[in-house]
C-alpha cells in the first residue's frame, strides 16, 4: 500500500462515509421499471388461493389479477408476465386449454391489457406445461418423450391466440429447439409484426423451480433433463444464445437467477440486445424462509440480490417482489 507520511495514501472508505456519498458514487443502480412481475391467473376461483411455499404469492382470480396489475403499474413496474392456471378438468395430453382463445391465459391478457392498457408491458408465458395432464412442456410421443417438432406447431397456435388478446412480448419457455424462428414466422404470418420475443434462452434444468410448480398446479411425472439446460454447461448456453438470436429473439433470458450470474454475465458482454434474468420462486422462497426466522434483514436482502442482477448485466429482472421492490428502490434513490 502506498503511503505518505505513512498514512495510507489511498482511503477508499472516503467514499462510503455516509449514505448521500454511497448513492452518488453507486455504479449500478435497479430501477422499478427494469423489474417484470410474474404473476398467477387461476380459473374458476372466487377469492386469490396463497401459494403455501411462496408467502405474500397467490393464484389471482382474473379480479384480483386486474387490481394486481394497476398496483404494479403505479408502483412504476417495467411489465406483467402472466401463467394461467386451467381448471385441473380441461388439462389434457395436448395442452389444448392453452391454445384455447377463451381459455383463462387468453381471457386475463384481454382484462389487463383492457385495464393498464400500454401502462405495463404484457407479456405471457408461451409455454404447454400448465395445461397437459402430464406437466411436460410439449407434447409427447408413443413412447413418452417431448416430440420437439410436434410441440413447434403447438407453440405456433399459442403464440397467435396470445397475440390477438393482447400481449406486448410472448415468452417462449418451453426450450423446444428451433421455438423462436418458429414462433417469429407464426406471428409474422398473422400479422403480428410488432409482439416481441422474450427468449428463454438458458434455461436450466434446476432445483430451485420446485415453489412455482405449486404455484401452477403443476401436473409433471418425472422431469425436464432432456429438454432443459444441464446447470454444469455455460459454453452451452453460447450456443443457444447464438441460435435464438438467428432465429429472431428481440430479448434473452437466463433463469434462474443467483446460481447463474455468470451465465448472465456471458450473455451481457456477447449480445447487443437486452438481457434479462428469473428470479425464480426457490430463490424468492429461500430469502422469505430466512426472514421468518430471523435469521437475515428480508428488505436488505431483496435489494443486494437485485443490485448483483443489474451489477452482473441485466436489463430486466423477473421478480415476484417487483411491485415491493419498485416501492422500497423509489424510497431509496
Amino acid at each position: 500500500m502506498s503511503t505518505y507520511g505513512g498514512f495510507p495514501a489511498a482511503r477508499p472508505r472516503r467514499l462510503r462515509s455516509i449514505p448521500a456519498m454511497r448513492r452518488l458514487v453507486a455504479e449500478h443502480h435497479t430501477r422499478p421499471s427494469d423489474l417484470i412481475l410474474p404473476a398467477f391467473v387461476r380459473e374458476g376461483i372466487g377469492e386469490p388461493v396463497p401459494v403455501g411455499s411462496m408467502p405474500g404469492v397467490v393464484q389471482h382470480t382474473r379480479d384480483t389479477l386486474r387490481k394486481a396489475a394497476v398496483e404494479a403499474a403505479e408502483a412504476g413496474v417495467g411489465g406483467l408476465m402472466l401463467y394461467g392456471v386451467p381448471e385441473e378438468a380441461k388439462k389434457d395430453a395436448a395442452g389444448t386449454a392453452g391454445t384455447d382463445p377463451e381459455g383463462i391465459l387468453q381471457v386475463a391478457l384481454r382484462d389487463v391489457r383492457a385495464e393498464v392498457g400500454d401502462a405495463l408491458v404484457l407479456m405471457s408465458d408461451l409455454c404447454l406445461d400448465e395445461y397437459t395432464d402430464h406437466g411436460h412442456c410439449g407434447v409427447l410421443t408413443g413412447e413418452g418423450r417431448v416430440d420437439n417438432d410436434a410441440t413447434l406447431e403447438r407453440y405456433a397456435e399459442m403464440a397467435r391466440v396470445q397475440a390477438d388478446a393482447g400481449a406486448h412480448v410472448l415468452g417462449p419457455s418451453g426450450m423446444m429447439d428451433g421455438q423462436i424462428g418458429y414462433v417469429r414466422a407464426a406471428l409474422e404470418e398473422a400479422g403480428h409484426q410488432d409482439v416481441a420475443l422474450f427468449a428463454y434462452t438458458a434455461k436450466y434444468s434446476s432445483a430451485f423451480y420446485g415453489p412455482f410448480r405449486e404455484a401452477v398446479g403443476s401436473s409433471l411425472q418425472g422431469d425436464r433433463k432432456t429438454y432443459q439446460q444441464d446447470p454444469a454447461n455455460a459454453r452451452e448456453a453460447l450456443r443457444e444464445l447464438s441460435l435464438d438470436l438467428a432465429e429472431g429473439a428481440d430479448m434473452v433470458m437466463v433463469k434462474p437467477g443467483l446460481p447463474y450470474l455468470d451465465v448472465l454475465r456471458d450473455f451481457a458482454e456477447r449480445t447487443e440486445v437486452p438481457v434479462g434474468v428469473y428470479q425464480v420462486s426457490g430463490e424468492y422462497a429461500m430469502v422469505e424462509a430466512a426472514a421468518e426466522k430471523g435469521w437475515i434483514d428480508r428488505e436488505a436482502a431483496v435489494l443486494e440480490s437485485l443490485t448483483s442482477f443489474t451489477r452482473a448485466g441485466a436489463n430486466m429482472i423477473l421478480t415476484y417482489w417487483a411491485t415491493e421492490a419498485a416501492a422500497l428502490l423509489r424510497a431509496r434513490y
